[in-house]
């Protein structure tokens, strides 16, 4: 198996703070089933990699095209994917470096994404954010 997805089963479970345990749970395989995706010993099957994408909430093409190269010519779409590839490989990292996880430690995954991006924007761009988000927090609480 490509050591690039097993880092990144290894890396997603960190910054979501699940053990080897629960997410072995969540795929119905023993946790030492689990621990060869991560080690790349074993590769995942394509039911096994849907079942991740959903526990991570993250596209399954991500883990796929780690497995297997797609053909840009084929599939052109993958071009702009690339990027995004790029900014989930960056948060990872942010999810997952020492400092931050002492900062972050009580926050969900959600929450870590959202300070993650956040940070990334300009000063205006984050007013604007608070600004929206008051708007959408006040609606939510009339309805």
């Amino acid at each position: 198996m490509s050591n690039i997805l097993a880092d990144k089963l290894k890396a997603l479970r960190k910054a979501h703070n699940y053990t080897q345990d629960y997410v072995a749970a969540s795929l119905g395989v023993v946790r030492q089933t689990y621990s060869h995706y991560e080690t790349g010993r074993n590769t995942p099957n394509a039911k096994t990699l849907y079942a991740l994408s959903v526990l991570y909430q993250i596209p399954a093409h991500e883990l796929l095209s780690l497995i297997v190269r797609l053909d840009e010519e084929l599939m052109p779409e993958q071009r702009d994917k690339k990027e995004a590839a790029n900014d989930f490989d960056d948060f990872l990292s942010y999810a997952n470096d020492e400092q931050n996880k002492k900062r972050f430690h009580l926050l969900n995954y959600s929450e870590k994404e959202l300070l993650y991006y956040f940070n990334r924007i300009s000063t205006i761009d984050k007013r604007e954010i608070i600004e929206f988000t008051k708007i959408k927090a006040r609606k939510e609480v009339k309805e």
